[in-house]
């Protein structure tokens, strides 16, 4: 008696459990993590020990300086790309006019960022402005004043930052419920042309049985 083999083939789809596993690795861009971070917090501690490495102000005003030159460049032109997927830059058109333009980008599986890239990113995008403006009231109560410059510069570049990758966020999130919208409103469309012929049919109908 032949045996009957009731078993199927069935075709698994392991692509949510490999997302899943890439976005619950720890570091998959480590580099661009690590510059992200250092930069910003080299100024800080510059900022608060400059006393101990050296007498000079100009030589702690420059090193300073520079350190959040390099932050600014780094986050946004390499980790924000690299890390969330976002970037901002400005451009100008034949017109001569400046456009600024925030994008979200969503990236395949293999080059998305992890979980804990995006934490790291939008922790140290958001805490080292919070700390400059604390170092800005510092230096006004303490009335060191040669200092002001300095740290409204640091506030400056690194807000510019946090304004412009919330802007790409947000911006992203708005152009999805504005697709979204003109997805319903197009698919609405030929209800409507749909309606009115049924509607010009009946009272055509209506005028030939009067008649």
């Amino acid at each position: 008696q032949a045996l009957v083999d009731d078993t199927e083939d069935v075709s698994l789809d392991f692509g949510s459990e490999e997302e899943l596993a890439l976005r619950k690795a720890k570091l998959r861009h480590p580099l661009a993590t690590f510059f992200h971070l250092f930069f910003r917090v080299s100024a800080i501690i510059t900022y608060l020990f400059c006393d101990w490495f050296s007498n000079s102000f100009v030589a702690c005003f420059v090193t300073i300086l520079l350190l959040l030159s390099f932050d600014f460049w780094s986050v946004k032109n390499v980790t924000g790309r690299l890390l969330v997927g976002l970037r901002w830059w400005n451009q100008i058109d034949e017109d001569g006019k400046s456009h600024w333009v925030f994008e979200a980008r969503r990236v395949p599986v293999r080059a998305a960022s992890t979980e804990a890239e995006a934490r790291i990113f939008w922790l140290g995008l958001i805490i080292c402005p919070v700390i400059w403006t604390v170092f800005f009231f510092s230096t006004l109560f303490s009335l060191k004043l040669k200092w002001l410059a300095l740290v409204i510069a640091g506030i400056s570049l690194q807000t510019a930052n946090l304004y412009g990758y919330i802007h790409c966020k947000l911006g992203g999130q708005k152009s999805i419920s504005r697709a979204a919208s003109s997805f319903f409103v197009t698919a609405d469309v030929p209800k409507r042309q749909t309606r009115r012929i049924s509607e010009e049919h009946m009272e055509d109908h209506v005028k030939t049985g009067t008649r």
